[in-house]
């Protein structure tokens, strides 16, 4: 079959049918966005984890003057039980540095972190307890340092960053879901709406596609000009979606990212790997729906 012959078929069906292509268009286009806003959000919550799960430590804290734990009853920690910890934390197997923080040195941390806020003002460096920041070999073996520290004279608190994060974490997953439940939620209604407007074109075209029947021409031929119809729409919406996700990240990298500096956000490869997901998504959402459509209405 003649290319030209082919491109005049797809010219005149998207004429005939320019609202319902037009309306192919932008639910192909919104529907791969919203898919595409899932995609980027488990790519975000992957960078997070990574680039928090290596920075993970777990926190000693020792006993102070204001410490109201039955570990502290014998008030604040001493020098000799400050070396005592330490050297036992070293020697843990699970343990891969300790880093101590004296009471003025969190209070300076304190101030940067809260830095023009009133709560700030109100903190004085007595209020902060000394502690170990103990960084581990695997994130996963706190209890190892729980079990070996809680309770022990001095030690006021054994803190876990992990269990605030997964916390978190939890949170993104939830919402990462969500936006990919909404996105697949999308993407089937412009299957439905493609597989409507190839009906509705199969079916103002039924007296030219019956006399290319009857002349001898194969049903692949016949529907090969509603297919590429279906492929088009389906790529612009792509092109589209493509747009809007890539100003999407823009907006990301100009307005979210100075303002929340202490994390990273999804890459610029993350969008490209997304886009070619949705344009395989697309064009098998259009495929899709053209086969099963036109087989059912292209019989003469």
């Amino acid at each position: 079959m003649r290319a030209g012959f082919i491109a005049q078929e797809v010219k005149i069906g998207i004429k005939r049918n320019f609202t319902m292509t037009l309306a192919v268009m932008t639910t192909v286009a919104i529907s791969l966005t919203l898919l595409g806003i899932g995609l980027l959000a488990n790519s975000q919550v992957r960078v997070m984890k990574d680039y928090w799960y290596d920075k993970i430590e777990v926190s000693v804290f020792l006993c102070g003057n204001l410490s109201e734990s039955s570990s502290c009853a014998s008030g604040a920690v001493t020098a000799a039980q400050r070396t005592s910890i330490q050297s036992d934390l070293q020697a843990l197997p699970v343990v891969q540095n300790v880093f101590y923080e004296s009471q003025d040195q969190a209070y300076q941390h304190f101030q940067e972190n809260f830095k023009g806020s009133a709560i700030a003002q109100n903190v004085t460096p007595d209020q902060l307890p000394e502690s170990f920041r103990v960084k581990l070999k695997d994130p996963t073996q706190f209890a190892v340092v729980q079990s070996a520290f809680s309770g022990r004279p001095g030690v006021d608190t054994v803190q876990d960053q992990r269990a605030i994060l997964d916390k978190f974490f939890k949170l993104l997953d939830v919402l990462r879901n969500g936006a990919l439940l909404i996105g697949l939620a999308s993407v089937l209604t412009a299957l439905l709406l493609i597989s409507n407007t190839l009906r509705i074109a199969a079916f103002n075209r039924r007296r030219e596609t019956g006399v290319m029947k009857l002349v001898g021409a194969s049903s692949f031929s016949i529907q090969l000009p509603f297919l590429i119809e279906g492929i088009f729409s389906a790529f612009v919406g792509w092109g589209i979606s493509t747009g809007l996700l890539s100003l999407f990240k823009l907006l990301i990298d100009s307005k979210v990212a100075p303002l929340l500096s202490f994390t990273r956000f999804f890459t610029w490869s993350d969008v490209w790997v997304g886009s070619a997901e949705l344009l395989a998504v697309g064009l098998l959402l259009s495929a899709a729906a053209s086969f099963f459509t036109l087989r059912k209405h292209l019989k003469v």
